[in-house]
């Protein structure tokens, strides 16, 4: 079934009483009350996931503003919300799963099997006239075990010669990548040789992913092709999840480099590239 599942999906599993453990990770950035929008609506039965501080540990500047928290801690996390080994998990937001999927690629990290994005999150399951619910979700604690190292990563060090022999893709803005714009981190532009292939540009507008065959084709415009090794980066970790599900949708596997370019402005021995060209 790949990473995603939609609603039509998620309703039959609901309808037939399957056990499947639902996350709400709403999270923008520049906007801290996403567990205020949880408590207004969510999904029924579904439980949040604060991603600055269940989804990341405390912002250091040479791991970047959302480094991955401590296996243990991370565990504890995801047994508090009710886990057990083999359970399905489906995740979403309510901006086309840009803040979801960094749950998603932790899970898949860490050995959850099953673990997916509902297609279109919060958006399309309304537009389903599904219902919805406020307030917090009872939840009984979990036993999942969780492991480290299940998907692709690269260090910094790994990031800076990445575009020598692969292709890295830079997830953010065109503004930010071109250093025309960088409202948190303290250098502006990228790191050389990525190229800049937005993560908006992955969903259509209902934020639901497009189809497999127009990501092939997106990605095969900005040069990925044959077995070029592909890694991912974005301001801090968290939308260049969303850039992995995208590639894995096209049948493109992705490393992730979690520190992303907070952690590589951060240290000024690092260069970094302003305009529009790979550098």
């Amino acid at each position: 079934m790949g990473p995603l599942m939609d609603v039509a999906a998620l309703r039959a599993r609901i309808q037939a009483g399957q056990r499947t453990v639902l996350l709400d990770v709403r999270w923008k950035l520049g906007d801290p009350h996403g567990r205020d929008h949880y408590l207004e609506a969510h999904l029924p039965g579904a439980v949040f996931v604060d991603l600055a501080t269940e989804l990341a540990a405390p912002a250091q500047p040479e791991r970047g503003r959302h480094p991955l928290p401590p296996l243990e801690q991370f565990q504890g996390s995801a047994r508090r919300w009710g886990i057990n080994d083999g359970d399905v998990v489906v995740a979403y937001d309510d901006s086309g799963n840009m803040a979801a999927a960094r749950l998603w690629w932790m899970l898949r990290h860490a050995g959850v099997v099953e673990v997916y994005l509902l297609d279109g999150g919060l958006a399309a399951w309304r537009a389903a006239g599904l219902p919805v619910e406020g307030g917090d979700a009872p939840t009984v604690p979990g036993n999942v075990t969780l492991r480290e190292g299940l998907m692709p990563a690269i260090d910094a060090e790994a990031a800076g010669t990445w575009a020598r022999t692969g292709i890295l893709l830079d997830a953010r803005a065109g503004e930010r990548y071109r250093g025309e714009f960088e409202p948190v981190d303290p250098r502006a532009g990228h790191i050389p040789g990525a190229v800049s292939a937005p993560t908006t540009e992955n969903v259509d507008q209902s934020g639901r992913f497009l189809p497999a065959d127009e990501l092939r084709r997106r990605f095969s415009a900005l040069g990925i092709s044959g077995d070029a090794a592909v890694a991912v980066y974005c301001g801090s970790g968290v939308t260049a999840a969303h850039e992995v599900v995208a590639l894995e949708l096209a049948g493109i596997p992705a490393s992730l480099y979690p520190g992303s370019f907070s952690e590589w402005s951060n240290n000024p021995e690092r260069p970094v590239v302003a305009g529009g060209q790979p550098g």
